[in-house]
């Protein structure tokens, strides 16, 4: 059994991802031979369908589907937008994407999606594209969560970060529900914030170009930004052995990274973390951090 990375920033961090892939296919010994890469997701700039974080990536499309064709790596397309209505549906940028990506490769392109509306739209129109359910649907109630893996549209179903722990019902599932489950690991929000669903709400909003409602984050370390280190603390978080040790031996191969809106140099450290044989962290952060044509901060 492997487990697989969902990855992030296929536009955000495509410099990073363009010295990365090669080095990973040309070294494979320097990786852990139990996990592969599942995925890589993200979304360009000025897209609206965009869901999750604001903004997007400045990589053109064309180049980030052809760095996926050339890996082998499944491309996703981050449209999880929980505010979307019908007029948006037409959206052309939106359209060109999925036009592209259905088309990228070996393969096959997913599209992270929040409103049914889109799926309704998107699954006649680019049968070639598969689903996954967005954690920014805030599954906290166990049986939503059930109930969404067990719709046939989804291939995979992250919940939000606070089911991570909860094994006896995790470990209860079916062995098809188990494969359409993808943990979120690294999420650094605060365990028991009560906003989660209205702070995805306003940069959806803030994506779609409406005017802003304020939203303040009432996490008590609101002000230190993400970090990784602080993430490792969380009660949500899936670390390496955790997942060699509890994850894999009970069913579940699919974890899902975050960290689209940080920098090149943290989302480094996750690939280090999660990939990586420790004796060969250097080698590989030096590979990075010579190639010239890599800003990572």
């Amino acid at each position: 059994m492997k487990a697989y990375y969902h990855l992030p920033g296929l536009f955000e961090f495509y410099d990073l991802y363009r010295a990365f892939l090669p080095l990973y296919q040309a070294h494979r010994t320097y990786f852990y031979d139990w996990c592969e890469i599942g995925s890589i997701y993200g979304a360009p700039e000025g897209c609206v369908w965009n869901g999750g974080r604001v903004g997007g990536g400045g990589a053109r499309p064309e180049d980030a589907a052809a760095l996926a064709r050339e890996y082998g790596v499944s491309a996703r397309l981050t449209f999880s937008n929980s505010l979307l209505r019908q007029e948006h549906l037409s959206d052309p940028k939106g359209n060109a994407l999925c036009a592209l990506f259905e088309r990228s490769g070996p393969a096959p392109s997913g599209v992270i999606v929040h409103s049914d509306l889109l799926i309704d739209y998107r699954k006649d129109r680019y049968p070639g594209l598969y689903f996954v359910s967005s954690t920014t649907k805030v599954l906290t109630d166990f049986q939503d969560f059930e109930a969404e893996l067990n719709r046939g549209e989804f291939r995979f179903v992250v919940p939000d970060f606070r089911l991570n722990r909860e094994h006896a019902r995790l470990n209860a599932l079916s062995d098809g529900q188990k494969q359409k489950v993808e943990f979120l690991c690294n999420e650094c929000c605060w365990f028991d914030c009560p906003d989660r669903r209205a702070c995805y709400e306003a940069v959806s909003r803030e994506n779609l170009g409406e005017p802003l409602r304020e939203h303040v984050c009432l996490s008590p370390t609101a002000e230190r930004g993400y970090r990784f280190s602080d993430a490792m603390e969380n009660p949500g978080f899936i670390g390496v052995e955790d997942i060699r040790k509890v994850y894999m031996p009970n069913g579940f191969s699919h974890f899902k990274i975050e960290g689209r809106n940080l920098g090149s140099a943290v989302v480094l450290e996750m690939l280090l973390y999660y990939m990586t044989k420790p004796e060969y962290h250097l080698k590989v952060r030096e590979e990075i951090y010579l190639d010239s044509m890599l800003d990572l901060f």
